[in-house]
């Protein structure tokens, strides 16, 4: 070999020109300068850009800076970035490039995710509490790392053109910091100041300009009068007023016709909260971790008495910290205008009502002609701004599970539309729920992206709801999907739409069971895809064989399953008024007691108990439901904890709270019966119940001996099955005594136990099991017509 021939042989060795490609949440989080810094840190040339499948990296230089810029591209991210795949192509170096730029983004078809709505940071609170700087006290801070995402995009390449901020120019000092890669607000795109962004404005009910020389500060004297406030968040409106206001907080009530429907508060910090609730280190970390969830936490003696009327006679409380610039600065104002960030840590008196401005269970108010239209009858007046929310999100709300994890209620602002990664690809599927708390669910590859919470399509507008939300989301993920699920009820909206967009579109519709759908979601976020048991649990669902299902212990395989058994079904006089007055339930369970001539006696207040009785002896207008949901009403009543409900699950909560005052029992273990045919009777327990004169024992015992009967249950089937997972789905498992008791008798038999965590094991859930369902019934269809293929 000659000499020259060996220098550039020894030269192509040490240089190398290696194009990566980045996939996941990299877009309008900071990543491009942190790939600028790094690469400058390195000494490499090339560039770096968006494009819609996420960001494109070509980098140019000596081998051993390039690995080291790949080994640390993934580790050293910023906070808010998540990277789902690194992968690159090397080729010989070219020489072509001279330093290191951010380019322009490409085009190309979306597989990136857009991040969600954080809170706003540290960084940037200190700016906006700085009398000296030039942000100081401005409601729409924000940065790289923190701020309004999903909620102001309108689709992808995640740019400033895209989003809600289009309509700002930035001013000349915005500007730079947008263009400076070493600057925090480099390519912000929501980045503006008080010269160049959006503005507030006070208004009456009306619209009209309420005369103040500061928003904040007449907004904070309305507060302190007692008056309603309709305040614009990220995903939008909250109905806001003094939480120790008692008549500020009935006159909400009143005009929101919310009787005794909990509602969340928000105080500045955790120190703020010490006083009223019981809070442990995880359930702090998840108070105040980015994506600023409603967290449900123990009320403390003397909750009730500060906060009179907020969550009367629960015993959570739902509480949550400001996480918009706007919402800080209320509980500044409130405080005195303290220079500084040192308040923030300190216990501050302000605490308000901060419930979404949904009246009357519609969507959530986002605009502000709308606010002016819906809430003028609630509210005293609004405090708006001029940037739009293009997708309603609500709050979301999480509790810390038995099992010390969180678990959601509701899955919404900060978490949507993060994607959940399933175990495979699959084709790209639209599921669309059920009828009560919808979401909806679409997959890319091996991406399931869950919807924000929409809520019960008992109305237009929230059915409307459900197509702005499904033609949003299929638009950012620019998804065509190729399958549509939907739940096996024919007579849901959501079973209707998807059989339109099906019909549309030309594609094959797949209804789900609406239990299967419940198990199958919880297996999807596990990645668990061999035969597993199921017990699902909720307040109702159509069953394949089209009576009212609830109470299900099921095998299930993918695509398919089997119901191996179900509790033993009770009768539901008058129908679906049943699931709203718990003393038609004890009624039934009296009824199959024998006991219907206690059934007039028991309830002399209800109008209508002698022809209850007689509607039960001829089974007239009496459905039957295996419903667990019915159970907890039948408990109720007959403890005379609640006779008539005033919101979904009241009852349920009401139970669970006076079980947790008691304290734990041992289970009646003579109180239930299993059957040789799968169905298991819990109404020999209910008989104990029905003669119990202390209610908070009753429900304890309730509580402890469901639990006992549902794991010898689920541990007979697991042996008959030979099966040794379960996985527990259902809005019941949201009881927190409940699934800290089942889950702890059935690990302690040696069964592994699967409960929702990236979503809510209510109706909340079930587009993810839907979407699973779909997939697995593809793909074998898929291998069915390839087996048949000669």
């Amino acid at each position: 070999m000659n000499h020259n021939a060996e220098v550039t042989r020894q030269s192509s060795s040490l240089f190398l020109r290696r194009r990566l490609r980045v996939t996941g949440i990299v877009q309008g989080v900071g990543f491009r300068p942190y790939v600028w810094r790094l690469a400058m840190e390195l000494n490499l040339s090339g560039w770096v850009r968006n494009d819609a499948a996420g960001v494109e990296i070509l980098v140019e230089g000596e081998r051993h800076r390039i690995e080291a810029f790949t080994r640390r591209l993934p580790v050293e991210i910023p906070p808010l970035a998540r990277v789902r795949e690194l992968s690159w192509d090397d080729a010989p170096h070219s020489g072509e490039h001279t330093g290191f730029v951010i380019t322009e983004s490409g085009a190309g078809r979306a597989s990136t995710m857009i991040g969600h709505d954080t809170a706003v940071c540290l960084d940037c609170l200190t700016e906006m509490f700085d009398p000296a700087d030039r942000r100081w006290r401005y409601a729409f801070i924000n940065c790289t790392n923190c701020g309004p995402r999903y909620t102001l995009t309108r689709c992808l390449p995640y740019d400033r053109a895209q989003t809600s901020m289009a309509p700002f120019p930035l001013c000349p000092d915005c500007e730079k910091e947008y263009r400076n890669p070493a600057d925090r607000r480099f390519h912000a795109e929501p980045t503006a100041c008080p010269v160049c962004g959006p503005r507030l404005a006070l208004v009456d009910v009306r619209g009209n300009a309420i005369p103040c020389d500061d928003p904040i500060t007449a907004t904070i004297q309305l507060l302190q009068a007692g008056q309603i406030v309709a305040i614009k968040g990220l995903g939008g409106f909250h109905l806001a007023c003094d939480a120790r206001n008692a008549e500020a907080v009935q006159r909400l009530r009143a005009r929101k016709q919310r009787d005794e429907k909990p509602f969340a508060v928000m105080a500045a910090n955790p120190a703020s909260l010490a006083e009223w609730v019981e809070m442990s280190e995880a359930e702090q970390a998840l108070l105040t971790c980015r994506e600023r969830p409603i967290v449900l936490l123990r009320k403390k003696c003397g909750a009730d008495a500060a906060l009179p009327g907020i969550a009367p006679g629960l015993a959570w409380l739902g509480v949550m910290l400001p996480y918009a610039p706007l919402q800080w600065l209320i509980f500044h104002e409130a405080a005195g205008r303290p220079a500084g960030t040192e308040w923030i840590h300190h216990p501050q008196g302000l605490m308000l009502v901060m419930t979404s401005a949904n009246p009357g269970g519609e969507p959530l108010v986002s605009h502000n002609d709308e606010a002016i239209d819906r809430l003028g009858n609630i509210a005293d007046a609004v405090l708006l701004h001029d940037r739009d929310i293009v997708v309603r999100c609500d709050d979301s709300v999480v509790r810390m599970s038995a099992n010390n994890g969180p678990q959601f209620i509701r899955r919404a602002r900060g978490y949507t539309p993060r994607a959940i990664r399933l175990s495979r690809c699959g084709p790209s599927v639209l599921a669309l729920g059920s009828h009560l708390k919808n979401t909806l669910c679409v997959t890319r590859g091996n991406d399931a992206f869950v919807s924000q919470h929409i809520g019960g399509l008992d109305n237009p507008a929230t059915c409307n709801m459900l197509q702005e939300v499904t033609e949003h989301l299929l638009h950012i993920l620019q998804v065509r999907p190729e399958a549509v699920a939907h739940d096996l009820h024919p007579d849901f909206f959501s079973s209707h739409y998807a059989l339109e967009l099906a019909d549309a579109w030309g594609l094959p519709t797949i209804a789900v069971q609406h239990h299967h759908a419940h198990i199958a979601a919880v297996a999807a976020e596990h990645g668990v895809e061999r035969p597993l048991l199921g017990l699902a649990l909720d307040g109702v669902g159509l069953g394949s064989d089209h009576t009212s299902w609830g109470g299900e212990l099921l095998r299930v395989d993918g695509a398919a399953f089997t119901r191996l058994g179900h509790l033993t079904p009770l009768p539901m006089p008058g129908g679906d008024k049943a699931a709203k007055e718990p003393w038609r339930m004890a009624a039934a369970a009296l009824f199959l007691l024998g006991r219907a001539d206690d059934i007039p006696r028991r309830f002399t207040a209800q109008p209508v108990a002698r022809q209850l009785r007689v509607m039960l002896e001829h089974n007239l207008h009496c459905p039957p439901t295996t419903s667990l949901g019915r159970w907890f009403d039948a408990a109720a009543g007959l403890l005379g904890v609640r006779n008539v409900m005033t919101f979904e699950g009241q009852a349920a909560m009401l139970l669970e709270g006076l079980a947790e005052e008691a304290g734990d029992v041992s289970p009646l273990t003579d109180a239930y019966v299993l059957h040789a045919d799968g169905k298991l009777d819990l109404l020999p327990l209910l008989a104990r119940l029905a003669d119990e004169t202390d209610a908070r024992r009753g429900a304890a015992l309730f509580h402890a001996t469901l639990a006992r009967a549902l794991a010898d249950w689920t541990l007979q089937a697991a042996e008959q099955q030979s099966l040794d997972t379960v996985t527990l789905g259902g809005g019941c498992f949201l009881n927190h005594i409940l699934s800290r008791h089942l889950a702890n008798h059935l690990t302690s038999q040696g069964l592994r136990v699967l409960e929702a965590r990236q979503i809510p094991p209510n109706d909340g859930g079930l587009s993810l099991g839907q979407a699973w369902v779909a997939i697995s019934s593809l793909n074998n269809r898929q291998l069915k017509g390839t087996r048949s293929d000669p």
